[in-house]
């Protein structure tokens, strides 16, 4: 039997994208699709809507707000994939990011944008070399190793759940790979197209964004590295 694969769409006023995320899906073979609709303000919720996506609101901001607010209205599902509402992934690339896990080869699965060089070319500077950062201190505290903390990721459900995800802003995707590398999960890296995203970014697009993000990921590291030594 074909697995459940639920889809969970973050978008905060992304009005101008979310309607080439969804039609770029290849929904015949998912279960749901839920657009979190994180406090927008510019008819994210209508756009969405209009093609067909099931929408919550998420007043509290914060990505990983979204993100949790998305898992608690899941419909029992096998798979959940997460994807951003920018345009800036491919949604026709679910199907490779889904694979691993429904062959069994994987438990989660993340999409780098870090492995293919027009992929790179794509990322703001800031992006790049704060990626570069963030995933060297989690190979030296964790010997896990990553190349991105790229958004477009697939989990078992099971394994997301035992997770116990918390983070609500920032943090999550950084969360979620070090409580993957902790739970011995069976992880792969697999490139994904990357593009430039619709609109201007909320974090990399501005200084305080960036600082604000940088900061939160860099002391999620340290933290999760200071209570494994507990």
């Amino acid at each position: 039997m074909f697995p459940r694969i639920s889809v969970i769409i973050p978008a905060y006023n992304e009005a101008s994208s979310i309607g080439l995320v969804l039609r770029d899906l290849p929904d015949n073979f998912l279960q749901e699709i839920i657009v979190v609709d994180n406090a927008s303000t510019d008819g994210t919720a209508e756009a969405a809507t209009k093609e067909g996506a099931r929408v919550v609101r998420e007043m509290r901001r914060g990505y990983g707000s979204a993100c949790l607010r998305g898992m608690a209205e899941l419909t029992d599902p096998n798979i959940v994939v997460f994807l951003d509402g920018d345009y800036s992934d491919y949604p026709e690339e679910i199907e490779k990011i889904v694979e691993p896990i429904i062959s069994g080869e994987a438990d989660f699965v993340l999409g780098s944008r870090m492995i293919l060089q027009e992929s790179r070319s794509a990322l703001l500077p800031q992006a790049r070399y704060g990626n570069k950062l963030a995933v060297f201190l989690i190979r030296c505290l964790f010997g896990q190793v990553f190349s991105d903390l790229g958004p477009f990721r697939a989990i078992r459900k099971d394994s997301l759940d035992a997770l116990k995800m918390r983070d609500v802003d920032f943090g999550w995707t950084v969360e979620m790979q070090i409580k993957a590398a902790l739970a011995g999960l069976r992880i792969r890296e697999i490139p994904v197209r990357y593009r430039e995203r619709v609109g201007v970014s909320k974090i990399t697009g501005t200084v305080s964004g960036t600082f604000k993000a940088g900061v939160k990921i860099i002391y999620t590291i340290f933290k999760y590295g200071w209570l494994q030594k507990k």
